[in-house]
Order: structure tokens, then sequence, then C-alpha cells
């Protein structure tokens, strides 16, 4: 008796080099808007990932899913920052209503922010390099601390 033949799932589709190039384009896109444009960066950086995913969303899969991606954690790393400049203005301000006696509380709390940004900053832009070159390699990848806002 004839053991019965299991089904092979297809292979994934391997991206086209075109399709690699617009899916590391995102990324790379939304790393030089923000480069540019200094303050607003993760503005600019969502912008311009938005922009990759309108131009290749109904014509390849992958470039698509990347850009999603990109887009997704570009606006998250913006709420983060915007966040912790948020909290540097009412630290600053907890300063000045205390008449400077707060400063005893806020200035620890302030280097800890200052702390806090760079690691946004640098998370975002270690990231963005990885996913760049992920996305040249034809590979899946997803940001870590990212809010799925766009899908």
């Amino acid at each position: 008796m004839q053991a019965p033949i299991k089904a092979i799932a297809p292979a994934a589709a391997v991206p086209s080099q075109q399709e690699r190039l617009w899916a590391a384009g995102a990324h790379v896109a939304a790393l030089l808007a923000a480069f540019l444009t200094s303050w607003i960066a993760g503005l600019a950086g969502t912008l311009a990932a938005l922009a990759v995913w309108a131009l290749v969303r109904d014509r390849s899969a992958f470039a698509a899913a990347h850009a999603r991606e990109a887009v997704n954690f570009n606006l998250s790393m913006l709420i983060y920052a915007v966040i912790a400049v948020v909290i540097g203005i009412v630290l600053v301000g907890a300063t000045v209503l205390t008449l400077g006696l707060g400063l005893l509380l806020t200035a620890p709390a302030g280097l800890l922010l200052l702390a806090l940004y760079a690691a946004i900053a640098l998370t975002w832009l270690v990231c963005s390099l990885i996913a760049a070159y992920k996305a040249y390699d034809g590979q899946p990848y997803r940001y870590p601390i990212t809010l799925r806002l766009l899908r």
C-alpha cells in the first residue's frame, strides 16, 4: 500500500529586482526625508514612505508591505518623539512654576528624557538601515515597537 502524497505548499514568490528596489526605496526615502528636514523628521519620513506605498500598493505586494511597514514605523517614531517633547515641556513648566525649586526633581528627569530621545533616534536609524537591507535582500521585515496604524 502506498503512503498518501502530501500536498507541497508552493514556494513563496521571489521578489523581482524592481520590487526589491521599491521596497528598499521606501525605507531609504523615509530615512533621507527625515535627515533632510531635521525637526520634522518623523513627519517627512512618514510622508516619503507613504508616497512610495501609494505608488506600489497595486503593483507589488512585497514592496507595498515594506512601504506600509516604513510608514507605520516612522509614524510611531514621530508619536514617541512628540510624547517626549511634551514631557520635556511639562518638566520645564514644573521648574518654572516652582521658581526653580523643582529643578531638583526635573533635572534628573530631563537627563533621563534626553537619553530616551537619543534612544528613539538611534532605534529609528538602526532599524531603518536594517529594514532597507532586508528589503533589498528580498526578505520580509517587521520593525520593533511599531504601532500598526496603516494596514
